[in-house]
Formats: C-alpha cells, structure tokens, sequence
C-alpha cells in the first residue's frame, strides 16, 4: 500500500488537500423566486511517493449535488445544497470505491448593496453586492478511527462527510456595463474538530471571471473565462497539525452558461497554473463542473 501510516505527530500522505468537502459559487442562476436543479463536479489528482515511485495513486472524486435557491425578500434569498459521492482510488494495491451521502450545506445571502447607473451612450453599469453566511451538517458517513495507527491520509480524505458541523462565510460581486461583466466570489469555511479530534484545515476559495452575454429572444449566452484559487489550512488531530496536509491551487477557468425562459444550463473546466499538494508529491490533473437548474 503507498499511504505511510498515520502517528499522533505525523503523517505522510498520498493525497492532502483533497478532503473535508467543498462549496463552488460562481455565476448563479437568474432566478425571481425559486430555482432547484443538479450540479455534478469532477476532479482528478495523481500522487507519487517521492521516496518510492512505484507507490501511486490516482483518484477521481465526483459528486452529484441537488442545489437550490428561494428568494425570501427581495434583499434576501436562502439557499441548500446536498451532495452524493461517488469516489474511485485506484493505487498499487489496486482499486477502492466509496460512495454515500454528503454533507448538507444551508445558506442565506442579503443583498447589501445594488445600483444602476445611466451612461451617456444609454448603457447602463450594474452592480450587484451579496454578503451571506451558513452551516455545513455533518450528514454525511465519517466512519473511520483517526487516532488508530492502522488509519492514512488517504483513508482520511476519501471519507464522505467531515464529522463536524462547520460555518461558511460567502460573498458576491456582479459588474456589468453593457453585455461585457465581471463576477467575483468568495467563501471562506471553518471547520469545527469532529468527536475523534480530527479536524480538517480550513479552506478559503474565490473565483474571478469575466463574461460577454449573447441574448436572442428567450435564449440567453454567456461565455466566460478567469482564475480561481483556493488555499487549505493544514489538517490538526488532537490539535496537533498533520504533516503534508494543507495546500494551495491556482487554476485556469473556462466554460460557458445558457438559459432559455426558465431552464439553465452550465459546463466550466479548471486546469492547473500552480499548485501545492503534499510537497509536490500530489497534483490536480482536472477539475470540471457541469449543472442543470429549473427557475421559477
């Protein structure tokens, strides 16, 4: 097996970086009431032990989310999402899969700030500020022993579920002159120690992209492409920090949305510029999201 195995003080890890869930906010659906629909991501990370290369690891984790929104003023709106898992390992000892339930994330955003602003060429400038926060639940399955010597990393971050309730600090910026825009998002989640004193690092993650929107009739466009970053803190058991947990990821973003009257639709790509897993031991191949919504 390539996963050297977890000490109180140490440990040494074929993946890092890669556990404890994930919250992706981007370009969200238009929607004036409600909105409800699927989510599905994807991302692929390979790992080779620099003391001995011929223990690998290639893993892929997928999720399948039901996510929606509910606008309960015009200022405030709530949102959920709910993912299943469905992860594959495949390393020198050959190939593990583990699937279930996630965690369950709930999350109201106030719009705290909104203007439209008038050119003298009759285009107009909007903008857009959201501020919001929420919990995590820890509804999906941590069935392993952390403290147990027999435990990896990899054991660690292929678990479905955290073990902890958890908070999630959010914010959004839209600009938009004209059909060209901007949206900026942020979120930042804090990660509580679960009942075996493990805790994951928490992770901040913000998405920069620009857009061009194409509008015929009821078929609306938008093309965009920009950065996204996102920074893990270092797992702690027992408070104590885990050694090769932690990490930092510079990606490229592209892909495009589409809506038509009340249907949604989305595809984005995430390609590595620069990255930080576990020394350079472990890299992200590809991250990829594609998702479906319903708004009325």
């Amino acid at each position: 097996m390539m996963c050297i195995i977890i000490t109180a003080n140490s440990f040494a890890c074929p993946i890092c970086g890669c556990g404890g869930g994930n919250l992706y906010m981007g370009l969200m659906p238009d929607f004036k009431s409600k909105f409800f629909g699927f989510r599905y991501q994807f991302s692929n990370f390979h790992t080779q032990l620099a003391s001995d290369a011929s223990q690998f690891s290639t893993n892929y984790y997928n999720s399948v989310e039901l996510w929606g929104g509910y606008n309960v003023t015009r200022k405030l709106r709530i949102m959920a999402f709910a993912p299943y898992y469905f992860n594959k390992q495949i390393d020198d000892d050959g190939t593990k899969h583990t699937n279930g339930m996630g965690d369950v994330s709930i999350m109201a955003q106030y719009n705290v700030w909104q203007s439209t602003t008038m050119l003298n060429n009759n285009k107009a400038i909007k903008q857009q500020l959201w501020l919001g926060g929420g919990i995590k639940l820890p509804t999906g399955s941590f069935d392993i022993n952390a403290a147990d010597s027999n435990t990896t990393i990899a054991d660690i971050n292929a678990q479905i579920g955290t073990g902890s309730t958890d908070f999630i600090l959010n914010g959004q910026y839209n600009l938009q002159l004209g059909k060209v825009g901007i949206n900026v998002s942020a979120n930042y989640k804090m990660n509580l120690e679960n009942s075996d004193n493990y805790k994951y690092g928490n992770k901040f993650s913000s998405n920069a992209l620009a857009f061009y929107q194409i509008k015929e009739k009821h078929l609306t466009i938008l093309p965009n492409a920009g950065l996204g970053l996102e920074t893990t803190d270092k797992n702690t058991l027992q408070k104590i920090k885990v050694e090769y947990t932690g990490s930092r990821l510079l990606t490229y973003m592209a892909g495009v949305e589409l809506s038509y009257k009340t249907i949604g639709f989305g595809v984005n790509v995430q390609l590595p510029t620069s990255q930080d897993f576990a020394e350079g031991q472990t890299e992200l191949r590809t991250k990829a999201m594609a998702h479906v919504s319903y708004s009325f």
